[in-house]
């Protein structure tokens, strides 16, 4: 196929609730045919399960491998199981999630594909669990070790991440959904700069009336559960940072595992990329100019490419 900006599909989405054994639900989006090698798609914040159907369809397809295609909408999002305690959202509980998943659709899946907060959940599942994942594609999510390391040493790692320190507080899920979750939106937004000063934020074509309604009818669901993320973390800037140590055995990824990279994402610095090989010796990193921690909409072509090729290489 070719890298254009666009992946054209038939809308073939299944939707169901997939109760896990330990008692949380799991509201699914799935494309292809039961008994199928097995992909499982994994989202981030603010977003939800819907944002990778294109892939899901693409992934389905007969020429492109005939996957089952499966994205869940994690714990807290959409129509998930939304706990009220935070210390819910920690990365255990999280993680137990996907991993029951997995072991309901058969044991092993071929590929594990994850961007922002599902890439956090991936690359603690490979690491802990590696029985569970053939493979792993990441996409502008950072690993947990040079992420603390940049938490700790860069002040510009420090300063990009700061958002996180607003997401915690107690009003944020009010403050974000003023004027139309319009804080939420410029979340997708870059910066214009006129003269050298920050101008008005522009919107991207893919952020379309009938995306944003997407992304209303998620949100309208509740934002607590995904603020939870963020204040059950460690991960992120403040006093604390400078003493938090992860055990080497949580850190290491003895997978073949795909790096795509939107080298213009702002809050995810490229100095999250320096020293990831150590961590994950086989790796493929791929740096994508031009684009940001959006990738994966502002290029969905080229990202289903990259990991068409991945998912066909015997590595």
């Amino acid at each position: 196929m070719c890298a254009s900006s666009y992946l054209i599909y038939s809308n073939m989405i299944d939707l169901y609730q997939q109760l896990l054994p330990h008692g949380i639900t799991l509201s699914c989006r799935s494309a292809g045919e039961k008994g199928r090698p097995v992909l499982v798609f994994l989202h981030g914040f603010p977003e939800a399960a819907f944002v990778w159907d294109a892939l899901l369809n693409h992934f389905a397809q007969p020429e492109n491998g005939a996957y089952r295609c499966i994205a869940p909408n994690l714990r807290g999002f959409e129509q998930s199981s939304a706990p009220l305690d935070v210390s819910a959202y920690r990365p255990r509980h999280l993680v137990q999630d996907i991993a029951a998943l997995i072991a309901m659709e058969g044991g092993q899946i071929e590929c594990l594909v994850a961007h922002d907060w599902g890439g956090a959940l991936a690359w603690n599942l490979a690491a802990s669990a590696p029985q569970l994942i053939e493979k792993l594609a990441i996409v502008n999510s950072p690993h947990p070790g040079t992420f603390l390391r940049e938490l700790q040493h860069s002040p510009a790692q420090q300063k990009a991440s700061a958002y996180m320190n607003f997401l915690i507080r107690p009003d944020a899920e009010q403050l974000l959904a003023e004027n139309d979750f319009r804080r939420l939106f410029e979340f997708f937004m870059p910066l214009a700069l006129v003269d050298g000063k920050a101008g008005p934020r522009t919107a991207p074509a893919w952020l379309t009336d009938a995306v944003r309604a997407q992304y209303r009818d998620v949100w309208q669901r509740g934002l607590t559960g995904p603020l939870n993320y963020y204040r059950a973390s460690p991960l992120r800037p403040g006093p604390d940072i400078a003493q938090l140590v992860i055990p080497r055995e949580l850190l290491d990824v003895h997978l073949p595992t795909l790096v795509l990279w939107g080298m213009g994402d702002i809050a995810l610095p490229p100095g999250l990329l320096d020293g990831l090989a150590g961590f994950v010796p086989q790796m493929q990193l791929e740096h994508i100019e031009g684009a940001t921690h959006w990738v994966i909409h502002e290029q969905p072509a080229l990202v289903a490419h990259r990991l068409q090729k991945f998912l066909d290489s015997g590595n």
